[in-house]
């Protein structure tokens, strides 16, 4: 005979939200006492318990994103690559080499004072509530 399902109290159903923000699924499963696939089960026929895990971890997400945001507008050059690189597409790519006579240097003027206003219009045009907009690279001028 099957056994009937687990079921998690209003205490357990709350901690899952507060937990997403610092455990996985099989981490929170563990700290329930449950079994992986017991808690993945649960997920799949409690759509309560599903949205809590996804809510509980886009708050941690949205609370750390604001806090690297707030570090690249203060001008954080790590902070601004990992933006960029994350969330604008930017990457870095290779040169290839070139042959024939070495190309004249290239004037490059410091770009991370227009990177910080970018970053602060951004910021101005978002609502407290909403993700920072973001701006294609190829609309940057980052020559300086």
């Amino acid at each position: 005979m099957p056994r009937s399902p687990i079921t998690l109290t209003e205490a357990e159903r709350h901690e899952i939200e507060t937990l997403a923000a610092l455990l996985n699924q099989d981490q929170i499963a563990d700290y329930l006492g449950i079994s992986r696939t017991t808690f993945h089960e649960i997920r799949k026929r409690d759509p309560d318990i599903a949205e809590r895990y996804k809510r509980g971890k886009a708050r941690a997400i949205a609370h750390v994103a604001n806090g690297l945001l707030q570090k690249a507008r203060s001008g954080d050059t790590t902070s601004m690559i990992f933006y960029l690189k994350t969330q604008a597409g930017w990457r870095e790519t290779d040169r290839p080499e070139q042959a024939g006579p070495e190309p004249a240097p290239v004037a490059v003027g410091d770009g991370s004072a227009k990177l910080k206003a970018l970053l602060d219009a951004m910021a101005e045009r978002s609502a407290p509530a909403a993700p920072p907009r973001l701006v294609a690279p190829e609309t940057i001028d980052a020559t300086g």
